[in-house]
């Protein structure tokens, strides 16, 4: 698994609907980016310019919304994870 350093985090991304409500299948080309998934692993947390580290808000196994076009993907193990910044989430679901 990986350790993410600092404040990143480590998000296992939602897979998005390959059907539309009214049963329209999407192509891979017409499918918007995911900008939600499950935290799988977190960093110590930012260290201030004191010297201390803040504590991470976001705890392992949270869904949580993310900004569109954040982070960098990375595959490991054959599963398609991201690694952001914890100020790069939106919200906790």
């Amino acid at each position: 698994m990986i350790k993410p350093l600092g404040e990143r985090i480590v998000v296992k991304v939602s897979e998005s609907d390959l059907k539309t409500a009214s049963g329209i299948v999407l192509p891979d080309s017409a499918k918007e980016k995911p900008q939600q998934g499950e935290v799988l692993a977190i960093g110590a947390g930012k260290v201030l310019e004191s010297g201390q580290v803040a504590p991470m808000e976001i705890k392992v196994g949270d869904q949580v919304l993310f900004a569109k076009y954040s982070g960098s993907e990375v595959k490991v193990d054959d599963q398609n994870l991201l690694i952001i910044r914890q100020s790069d989430v939106l919200a906790v679901l």
